[in-house]
């Protein structure tokens, strides 16, 4: 493995609450929307802000951008939300401050139930649904102070890493309206890296924290398995693969957010019962020495776009200039058969939350081919097939462990392809290389999926399109914020979402 050294800013900052930071982004756009997540906060305790004023700035600005990307869908009524504002300023009058997203406009996944708001998961079949309760992360940031001013857009019932449904139509990408956004988190990264919100939640089954913020610029993490309790669900014990995590433009954000997403949940009994607050301490830390390996394509078992491969090594002398050694390693599992575990799966899980829909004819009609295709998959499984998958995931653990008694992290390219057109459903093949199924061309991200283990999106920079890509860190078991650590000294290194904001926002291209 190549070794260059590099000189990197580095910065002091952490998760340090006493002072807001007046940095901000080169973009045109106003003081109050180019703020991080930690500024605001601090901001609007200090009464220096009105909640009012936030939440004019932000709907006017949503105004303004949301028609040409289509992010946000389901957008509540203006003065209502403005009078739920007043009623957080009137809290903060009486000294009542709820938390860390008091007075804070947010916008909710699609996927994710919100009490009394339509919840479409992107299906005609739901168009007019409104649940009555919430789900389990938006009760958390409803209590910490936030406003639910809508929903962001996802395909339907979070399939494919394209956004695009029947309902409300495609997202664009936020540096190239006619690029995809990915998905299923399209529309939370879009509206954070375009400063619609100032954090979002996502989910992701197989890549929809990575590959959306990958293709916008931001951060995206999925956190352990159990961090962010999932709910509320008919099923807490087998459907492991797919649940929350946050999206942010700079790591401190990332993990202000997940401070009030995580913790233990008696609803959810495979829950982490670990205290959240341990995301609030300081980020900063010495990384002199530690081991990190690179996965690349799997020794040339992944196809991937030409340029992809490139960026990601060029990051390689970021994090050698902040002490990493990085060197080139492989888990001993056979690629093929991890993905042939992964898709098991997925037909499985996927049959089960959506089979109902397949036996009605009436309803089956209107789900897309992607989702009927799973669901047919799943019914021809024996029990013993989704026995002998778990068994492979446990294998799939084991490799991955394996190499982490040699590393602390291991680096992966988030997507195989840049960006694609918004009207392709999905890509048919990468570098001459055809892609037998909707997801095979994000396969990149199955691995840390099967594992559990944390992993995040950090960028790594553009190609000659001015399209972005980035790269997933990935941590050992519950060393979740040992990865934020070190994707916060990499952003200090690096500053690509500070340096480059989207054209929209008014900033120059990358």
């Amino acid at each position: 493995m190549r070794r260059v050294s590099a000189d990197a800013h580095r910065s002091q900052r952490g998760l340090g609450y006493s002072a807001p930071s007046t940095a901000m982004p080169t973009s045109q756009i106003p003081e109050l929307l180019a703020m991080d997540a930690v500024t605001l906060a601090g901001t609007i305790k200090a009464k220096q802000v009105s909640c009012r004023t936030v939440m004019d700035a932000f709907l006017n600005h949503i105004d303004r951008i949301n028609p040409k990307v289509n992010a946000m869908v389901s957008l509540q009524d203006r003065e209502t939300l403005l009078k739920q504002a007043d009623e957080r300023d009137g809290q903060l009058a009486r000294g009542e401050h709820l938390g860390w997203l008091h007075g804070f406009p947010q916008a909710i996944k699609d996927l994710t139930a919100t009490k009394e708001i339509r919840t479409t998961q992107g299906s005609p079949l739901l168009r007019n649904f409104i649940p009555q309760t919430d789900a389990f992360v938006v009760e958390r940031m409803k209590k910490s102070g936030a406003i639910i001013i809508g929903k962001t857009n996802t395909p339907e019932f979070g399939l494919g890493s394209q956004t695009y449904n029947n309902v409300f139509g495609a997202t664009g990408n936020a540096y190239d309206q006619k690029k995809t956004a990915g998905g299923s988190s399209g529309g939370a990264a879009v509206s954070v890296a375009l400063h619609m919100q100032v954090v979002a939640d996502g989910t992701d089954f197989g890549g929809s924290l990575r590959n959306p913020p990958a293709f916008n610029n931001v951060f995206g993490f999925r956190p352990s398995f159990g961090r962010v309790p999932s709910g509320p669900a008919d099923d807490v014990f087998v459907r492991q693969f797919g649940y929350p995590g946050p999206i942010g433009r700079t790591v401190s954000d990332v993990a202000l957010l997940l401070s009030v997403m995580a913790g233990h949940d008696p609803r959810d009994p495979l829950s982490i019962d670990q205290d959240p607050n341990a995301f609030l301490e300081p980020l900063k830390r010495d990384f002199q020495d530690v081991r990190v390996a690179w996965l690349g394509d799997f020794d040339g078992y992944l196809a991937m776009e030409p340029g992809i491969l490139e960026l990601c090594q060029d990051s390689f002398k970021t994090f050698e200039s902040i002490g990493c050694k990085i060197e080139e390693a492989q888990p001993d599992f056979p690629p093929e058969k991890r993905w042939t575990t992964f898709v098991t799966l997925r037909h499985w899980l996927t049959a089960g939350s959506l089979g109902h829909f397949y036996d009605d004819p009436a309803q089956r009609e209107h789900l897309k081919p992607e989702a009927q295709w799973e669901i047919e998959r799943g019914l021809q499984l024996s029990a013993m097939d989704v026995y002998r998958a778990s068994e492979n995931r446990s294998a799939v653990y084991q490799a991955a462990n394996q190499l982490f008694k040699e590393y602390d992290y291991l680096l992966l390219p988030t997507s195989q392809v840049f960006p694609f057109a918004v009207d392709v459903h999905w890509p048919q093949e990468i570098n001459g290389r055809k892609m037998d199924t909707y997801h095979r061309w994000m396969e990149v991200c199955s691995f840390a999926t099967l594992i559990g283990c944390p992993v995040i999106n950090v960028p790594v920079g553009f190609n000659e399109d001015g399209l972005p890509m980035g790269m997933q860190i990935i941590g050992r078991h519950h060393a979740d914020p040992a990865v934020l650590q070190l994707a916060y000294a990499y952003e200090q290194a690096t500053q690509w979402v500070s340096k480059h904001p989207p054209g929209l926002l008014g900033g120059s291209s990358p």
